[in-house]
């Protein structure tokens, strides 16, 4: 188990969505490198893995399609702390923030904290504000969760992504990582 910050045997207690996606060198195996390095991290469990999809990129930059994924996840650090073990995670594995919404390594994103809002953070918005509006996130979202509802909108994640107005291109790639 990595970084012992957390406690060993703390019971985790928030439940939390993330959203996973790469596009460089080889995408499918950096999620998977990812959900591994998450599954080591003390005071995360990860309870559910959405399937993948190969997703078109969003921005106007000219870049590789990427691979997208969601996961539940169980844990007993503050949604701060679950933010930095994300960062210091993608910093492990080679993340560089250079280009906004350019290629990337591993990008992983908290999508929801509970049913928590914080919405005045530079650093961290939850629930994610491009979460309603992005098809690559909603897709696997609901393979997972689609009755789980959005705390600020009111709506279920089936509903926003029937009403999602990005009407990118999301493919099914593989089916979800079965965890231990």
């Amino acid at each position: 188990m990595r970084d012992g910050r957390a406690g060993v045997g703390v019971l985790p207690e928030a439940v939390a969505y993330l959203s996973l996606g790469a596009n460089e060198e080889y995408p499918f195996q950096s999620c998977l490198k990812a959900i591994r390095h998450l599954s080591e991290f003390a005071g995360i469990e990860i309870v559910r893995c959405a399937s993948f999809y190969r997703t078109e990129p969003v921005s106007d930059i000219v870049q590789p399609w990427f691979i997208n994924t969601v996961l539940e996840i169980r844990t007993s650090l503050s949604s701060s702390s679950l933010l930095s073990a994300l960062q210091e995670i993608e910093t492990e594995m080679g993340r560089v923030r250079t280009i906004k919404n350019g290629p990337r390594i591993i990008d992983m994103d908290i999508l929801l904290f509970n049913q928590d809002i914080l919405l005045d953070r530079d650093s961290l918005r939850i629930p994610h504000s491009e979460l309603h509006k992005r098809r690559f996130v909603l897709v696997p979202m609901n393979d997972i969760a689609p009755q789980l509802v959005h705390p600020v909108m009111g709506l279920s994640m089936k509903v926003l992504l029937d009403a999602c107005p990005d009407q990118g291109i999301v493919i099914w790639f593989s089916h979800p990582v079965h965890l231990p």
